[in-house]
């Protein structure tokens, strides 16, 4: 039976809402446009610690970027949000464990092993310093997939023994308001994950592109 993990955190929202003491989310985030779209649905019921935790981004300028324009972002919305810095170790965090899966198709069974190591690391973390949630933004792009990345939060939770935020974020047009908000802010917004592997492809897309762009002139 398909869920609508939306519906199961309107649920899980609906259980806290009006708490005097909001409970503390550890919310693992890639970049400040898909930030962007979540916050403001989460800061009503939660006191939100950003995780900034991603191994998968090979390129350190790259991920350095990304880091930097979300502290910006968070400055410039004056939100009251910490952000927390993850280990950074592309080759022992991400490269090792998805060995075998190189040639693999974006979306499939490396992005499936990349959601898990972005999401264990987040719920071990919520865990050992005495989070109530943990969740991930990762659901708020289109390309990401949503089942998955529940079907790991759930595991997670029973393993590490902290609540897990059900989400499915692109829905209720936060998706188009992330766009309308990196715009607004003019944010970064980067065309591929941040894997050497998705960045590849992506480029061979654009030569591709190109090349039947000229074809037709």
């Amino acid at each position: 039976m398909k869920i609508n993990y939306e519906l199961e955190m309107e649920r899980q929202l609906k259980s806290i809402e009006n708490k005097k003491d909001k409970p503390k989310l550890l919310l693992q985030v890639c970049c400040a446009p898909c930030s962007s779209g979540v916050l403001e649905t989460l800061m009503e019921y939660f006191k939100i610690t950003l995780f900034y935790y991603n191994p998968n981004t090979t390129e350190k300028d790259e991920y350095g970027k990304r880091l930097i324009e979300l502290k910006e972002y968070i400055s410039k919305r004056k939100y009251n949000i910490d952000i927390e810095e993850g280990r950074y170790d592309p080759v022992e965090d991400f490269f090792n464990k998805v060995k075998g899966m190189e040639d693999l198709k974006e979306g499939g069974e490396r992005c499936y092993k990349c959601y898990t190591i972005r999401l264990e690391e987040t719920a071990k973390h919520a865990s050992e310093n005495n989070y109530d949630y943990f969740a991930s933004v990762l659901s708020i792009s289109p390309l990401k997939n949503s089942k998955w990345i529940n079907e790991i939060g759930e595991n997670l939770e029973n393993k590490y023994l902290v609540n897990y935020l059900y989400n499915d974020f692109k829905k209720k047009g936060r998706y188009q308001e992330s766009i309308k908000l990196s715009k607004e802010y003019n944010l970064y917004r980067q065309d591929y994950c941040g894997c050497i592997f998705s960045k590849i492809e992506m480029d061979n897309y654009r030569k591709e592109k190109l090349k039947r762009e000229e074809t037709n002139e």
